[in-house]
């Protein structure tokens, strides 16, 4: 019978990658009001700068790699009699790049993007920077595949 293993990760996991987070002194916040770049009325009042703030984002996360948290977590799932999900508050793609398989995202995947007009439709874009005018085949602009504050995970 095979065990199941649960595993929940956030922040901490990612920033001995070097992904800076959200709420250390020198995070990601810091210059920005959170309200301006991680939600819907700051994506309405000014989504270049969203856009820039989640492009930096993807350039920041090319140059790093999993490490060795990520990776033990991934080898659970190559030995025999093991089923492992992750479950992470994380946007990054290090748990995928280590080898894990099964992901939850809460919070969305900084390498894809969506619709504006329809959540279900979803690109993978891998470190590409989105622009103003790349849209869906909706013709709606295209978003970071983020949840947001004051959205639903």
């Amino acid at each position: 019978m095979n065990k199941k293993i649960v595993v929940l990760t956030g922040a901490g996991i990612s920033a001995e990658s070097g992904i800076k987070t959200f709420r250390d002194a020198d995070g990601l916040w810091e210059g920005h009001d959170v309200m301006e770049v991680a939600s819907p009325e700051g994506w309405a009042k000014n989504p270049e700068l969203v856009l820039e703030f989640y492009n930096q984002r993807r350039a920041q996360l090319a140059t790093v790699e999993p490490n060795a948290a990520h990776i033990a977590i991934a080898q659970f799932e190559q030995e025999e009699g093991f089923r492992v999900d992750v479950i992470t508050q994380n946007v990054d793609d290090l748990h995928e790049r280590a080898g894990s398989q099964n992901i939850l995202h809460l919070h969305g995947q900084l390498t894809q993007v969506k619709s504006s007009e329809d959540d279900r439709l979803v690109y993978d874009i891998e470190y590409q920077d989105i622009q103003m005018g790349d849209q869906c085949e909706l013709g709606s602009q295209l978003r970071p595949n983020i949840v947001w504050f004051g959205e639903a995970v």
